[in-house]
């Protein structure tokens, strides 16, 4: 039986590009050889797709495994076109990769491709979006203000009479924390501001949420399941791109010290906010359990979570009984799934 070649895409035009090397190069090193043909493309921070030998340059070798770069892949726009590989696995985050764009590069190419289609990635990566669908299937989330960009400065009055501080400000567009600041007053909130709006123009400004954070791991296309839900003790305040990726200094709780309840009540809203932004295959569920109250606050959806070796999703997924290469398994065989479902459309008259 010959080998499926899966093309694993990485790093592209985001802030989290570094952060989609480091994922990818798990990727590759967890995927089953015996399964898989691996080829590695790498996109540049400018937006050039390189060939095999130049993206396997790109990853740590020595821990990568064997790498398919003999042949190039091609992609092509028309269906059936692309070759070099019969999967995508886009270990993309961020803008340009994670937001539905390569999403829909993808479909009009009609390749299988892992995660989630347009819709779940879009809605996904839109935090005002994902808030309020949400809302619409009466999930419990915080409360939040949306703004854009150039006009950002002018709504300070309208924001300090909404909510107190301190306050959270984050570009509505990006994940692994980039661009997000805490303001504990209006002269660290301008400044937050204007960092979230270099970043994307819509920004959203919400107030802190006094709880634990908890995160719980979905996987699956229609009938998604739920890992075990662990917890994130930081010594920054909050989980901001430092603690995620370079000083390691967070404390990741697996699983989280919760009641038998409580686990039940994290796994069902984390599948209830999975399908209510249409997503298919995998996500990371971020959530708060809020002090006093005992609420569960949706905080967001990520449809393509971290990989690291330090990522919480496959680690939460592990402690669930699913090891990493197992769990690169069945996010290929949900993806195939849904391409064939996607198949089965009738798209002409």
């Amino acid at each position: 039986m010959s080998k499926l070649r899966v093309a694993v895409l990485f790093g592209g035009r985001s802030g989290e590009h570094e952060v989609s090397i480091r994922s990818a190069a798990s990727v590759v090193a967890a995927l089953d050889r015996s399964r898989y043909e691996v080829v590695p493309v790498a996109i540049t921070k400018s937006g050039e797709w390189l060939g095999a030998k130049a993206s396997a340059n790109l990853l740590p070798l020595a821990e990568c495994g064997p790498l398919s770069t003999e042949i190039d892949p091609h992609f092509s726009l028309q269906p059936g076109a692309s070759s070099g590989f019969d999967l995508v696995f886009p270990v993309l985050h961020g803008t340009f990769g994670e937001d539905g764009t390569m999403q829909g590069y993808i479909e009009l190419a009609g390749l299988p491709y892992v995660g989630s289609g347009v819709l779940g990635s879009a809605c996904g990566m839109d935090k005002d979006v994902m808030k309020r669908l949400f809302r619409e299937r009466g999930l419990p989330t915080a409360d939040h203000i949306c703004l854009l960009r150039g006009a950002h400065r002018d709504r300070v009055e309208q924001i300090e009479k909404r909510f107190d501080y301190p306050l959270f400000v984050k570009p509505a567009n990006l994940g692994s924390s980039v661009g997000i600041s805490r303001a504990a007053d209006r002269e660290e909130l301008l400044a937050a501001l204007d960092l979230a709006a270099e970043f994307d123009r819509k920004i959203i400004v919400e107030s802190e949420v006094a709880g634990r954070e908890i995160e719980c791991s979905v996987l699956g296309n229609d009938l998604p399941e739920a890992s075990l839900p662990g917890e994130i003790v930081t010594q920054q305040g909050f989980y901001d791109y430092e603690s995620k990726y370079v000083t390691d200094d967070a404390e990741l709780a697996i699983p989280a010290d919760l009641t038998d309840e409580q686990v039940v009540e994290v796994q069902r809203v984390a599948v209830e906010a999975f399908l209510a932004v249409e997503c298919c295959g995998l996500a990371r569920v971020d959530l708060f359990l809020e002090n006093g109250t005992g609420r569960f606050l949706l905080n967001e959806v990520n449809t393509m979570p971290g990989f690291t070796s330090i990522s919480m999703y496959p680690k939460l997924w592990e402690a669930s009984g699913l090891p990493f290469s197992a769990l690169l398994d069945r996010l290929i065989e949900l993806a195939i799934e849904r391409h064939e479902q996607r198949r089965q459309t009738r798209f002409e008259l």
